[in-house]
């Protein structure tokens, strides 16, 4: 029995991932979903208690473990010894986005719900949140050079805000265009190396 139902939610949710890449979140029908799925209405709310827990039974684990490993990677970062920092420019993110192309490229279909069909959902803002914690990170940083006795141009939240958005959805084409890894690997590193390169400028260094 219990086999039977791992498999009855495995065919619903292999069955909303097809949904949910086709329509998006607001235009998949739960009615299709289950139909295809070959379940009743019924054995489905045995399952989810609406169309969005299931979509967040889907993408969850993925946000989980990219934004896991982010916030991971910007903690190491700050909690180096100030002194360190500026060496370690874009060493730990790197290694990040390394990980993110493997990451990405071997769960693509629930990456791409996560990025590009999850509107109407919490998980809508999720690359929005990303930025958000970069920025944050990026102004903590120049306050560190400051203290360090550099001159740092007074870049502001906004400004800082569509350079970061502009990287991460830069990153995120690697989804959005179904790129093979290898691919995927060169236009990350090249794309890492410009945005590194312009925001080093930016803060004089």
């Amino acid at each position: 029995m219990e086999e039977n139902s791992n498999d009855t939610l495995k065919k619903i949710q292999k069955s909303a991932l097809m949904e949910f890449l086709d329509k998006g979140f607001l235009g998949a029908s739960l009615r299709q979903i289950v139909k295809n799925a070959g379940v009743t209405t019924g054995a489905f709310y045995g399952y989810f208690s609406s169309k969005e827990a299931l979509f967040a039974s889907i993408v969850e684990p993925h946000a989980a473990a990219l934004m896991g490993r982010f916030m991971e990677t910007q903690i190491t970062f700050a909690e180096l010894p100030e002194a360190e920092q500026p060496s370690h420019m874009g060493v730990e993110s790197s290694s990040y986005l390394g990980w993110m192309v493997e990451y990405i490229c071997q769960h693509r279909d629930p990456v791409k719900l996560l990025l590009c069909r999850a509107e109407g959902t919490s998980y809508e803002h999720f690359v929005h949140n990303m930025v958000e914690v970069e920025v944050d990170a990026t102004l903590q940083y120049m306050e560190v050079l400051r203290r360090l006795g550099k001159k740092v141009p007074g870049l502001d939240r906004q400004l800082c805000h569509i350079l970061a958005s502009g990287m991460f959805n830069g990153i995120f084409e690697v989804v959005v265009h179904d790129m093979a890894l290898e691919q995927a690997r060169k236009y990350v590193d090249q794309l890492r190396t410009f945005y590194t390169a312009g925001w080093m400028s930016l803060m004089g260094e």
